[in-house]
């Protein structure tokens, strides 16, 4: 049992009742899809929402990367149009205005569509799907370039999404979509990627086949650093014979196949390394603290909360955690309760260990606050397994 993993509480909520749902993974044994039942609607989740993804420099590196990738392998120009369905605040578009290529983003979080209209990113406050892909096609405002990041997970109805992506997509155009591997997520434990904001977990081969169904073929996939490994998927329509299947996306699909993703015995492995690093992280907290030691978090991440909450870390093992996000600081994270501050505590309070929540920016954030060294202070990693870094 789990709260919503981006439900931030205010001071005077916390003792209010808090809704907890049943955070349960499924598999499909026909497709493979594998998926959370949906207990809370996409409105309540996503109208106003806590992410904004221009608080990381490094994602905001990867999209400056992509966008002159794109540009330049699919000769993007003044006379292109670039839509972004889940904009968010313009972490990416922004890079697309800064080139001159006309862009419009798709979002239906109004606070975090706001910060992208600041940036100059025009954006439509809208849940993306079919009826708002015909909507666009009428008024000739067709995709060259069609973008989807880390938004495939958060749509429950996945077949009207992508339905509306074939609309929207120009006849020679190109998709390119990002979600966590779900392959990486397996081999590596990543199990407090899953919370209830996520519906679906994507391998490859279930993506082709998600896409299949609504007329549109990957031709291509590069496999990526981001969010603990993820991918980034080319598509275009089925009739368009101008971009052939390339050999690294046939090469996936038959190591997805090894690896035994289309076997449920596979699946039915994962629980039991989720509890063994539970109880690793267990033990590493409790006995710093049964010596003496203060442990902070860094982060405040969707994932981190799946993570304290399944674990039971709350304010008897983590004294408060910080993140850069404004919005965030001066609020508690849903079930445990922990303290959010500005980064800048660490420094006031010198803890003897950071715990960091969003590990796979653990490179990034062990730079910026390097400093802890200076009184002996150490990391510690949760994923895949608990560990402590000098």
């Amino acid at each position: 049992m789990s709260p919503l993993c981006e439900s931030y509480l205010k001071r005077e909520q916390l003792n209010e009742m808090e809704p907890f749902y049943p955070l349960h993974v499924f598999v499909c044994s026909r497709c493979f899809l594998v998926q959370l039942e949906e207990f809370v609607s996409p409105d309540h989740i996503f109208t106003e929402y806590a992410y904004f993804a221009s608080f990381s420099e490094s994602w905001l590196d990867h999209c400056r990367r992509y966008t002159d990738e794109m540009r330049d392998r699919f000769g993007l120009d003044r006379n292109s149009l670039v839509v972004e369905v889940a904009s968010n605040d313009g972490y990416l578009l922004q890079y697309f205005v800064q080139k001159g290529i006309p862009v419009l983003g798709v979002e239906p979080a109004a606070n975090v569509a706001k910060a992208a209209e600041e940036k100059k990113v025009p954006t439509l406050v809208k849940f993306f799907g079919k009826q708002v892909a015909t909507e666009l096609a009428r008024g000739e405002r067709r995709a060259d370039l069609l973008v989807g990041n880390n938004v495939l997970a958060q749509v429950p109805d996945l077949g009207d999404f992508v339905a509306g992506m074939k609309i929207l997509l120009k006849p020679e155009g190109v998709l390119t979509m990002e979600f966590p591997h779900l392959l990486k997520l397996m081999d590596e434990n990543q199990f407090d990627t899953i919370y209830h904001e996520h519906f679906s977990y994507f391998s490859f081969l279930t993506a082709q086949k998600i896409f299949e169904a609504q007329g549109l073929e990957l031709f291509d996939v590069e496999e990526l650093t981001t969010h603990g490994g993820s991918l980034r998927i080319f598509g275009r329509h089925a009739e368009d014979s101008s971009k052939p299947i390339t050999q690294r996306a046939r090469q996936l699909a038959d190591r997805e196949h090894a690896a035994g993703l289309t076997n449920l015995d596979t699946y039915h492995s994962f629980s039991e390394r989720v509890k063994r690093t539970k109880r690793e992280l267990l033990r590493c907290l409790i006995r710093a603290k049964d010596e003496g030691k203060s442990i902070v978090g860094y982060g405040a991440p969707g994932k981190g909360n799946t993570l304290l909450n399944y674990c039971g870390v709350g304010r008897d093992l983590l004294d408060y955690t910080v993140d850069r996000n404004p919005y965030k600081q001066g609020r508690f994270t849903p079930g445990a309760h922990i303290p959010i501050h500005a980064p800048d505590k660490i420094r006031e309070t010198r803890p003897d260990y950071v715990l960091i929540l969003p590990w796979n920016l653990k490179q990034e954030i062990m730079q910026q606050i390097s400093f802890i060294r200076e009184w002996g202070g150490k990391f510690i990693v949760p994923i895949p397994e608990a560990a402590v870094l000098d």
